[in-house]
C-alpha cells in the first residue's frame, strides 16, 4: 500500500495519504486545515547503511562544525539531525516538538516530577 505526501497551499503543511493500490485516485484533504487545494511532494526514499556507517557519520568531525554543547539552539540543531541519521529510533512528533522548543529557546518543563535530571 502505498503512502503518498501533500503538502497544503493554504496553510504549507504536510499531510500522507494512505491508499490501497498504487492505482487509486487520490483526493487528499489537508489532516490540518481541511483545504483541498493540495501539492503531491516528490518522495523521500531510504538508502540502506549499516548502524555502524550511521553512527560514523554521525560523530565525523566534519559534521560537528558549530555545535555548541552549551547552547541549546545547537544541541537541538544536533539532535535534529542525529534523528534524521537514526531513522525510525529517534523520530516521532514527540521528539520534533521538544526539539523545535529547544531551538526556540522555549522552556521544556522543568516541573519538578522527581525525575533523574542530574543524568
Amino acid at each position: 500500500m502505498p503512502i503518498y505526501e501533500y503538502q497544503c497551499e493554504k496553510c504549507r503543511r504536510t499531510t500522507s495519504v494512505l491508499t490501497t493500490r498504487v492505482t487509486e485516485k487520490v483526493n487528499a484533504v489537508c489532516g490540518h486545515c481541511g483545504s483541498k487545494k493540495m501539492r503531491r511532494l516528490m518522495s523521500r526514499f531510504a538508502v540502506p547503511q549499516s548502524e555502524e556507517k550511521r553512527l560514523d557519520s554521525i560523530t565525523d568531525p566534519g559534521n560537528l562544525g558549530g555545535f555548541d554543547e552549551n547552547d541549546p539552539k545547537s544541541v537541538a540543531r544536533m539532535m535534529k539531525r542525529m534523528g534524521k541519521e537514526m531513522g525510525d529510533e529517534f523520530s516521532g512528533d514527540d521528539f520534533d516538538e521538544a526539539m523545535d522548543e529547544m531551538e526556540s529557546g522555549g522552556d521544556l518543563g522543568d516541573d519538578d516530577s522527581g525525575g533523574d535530571d542530574d543524568l
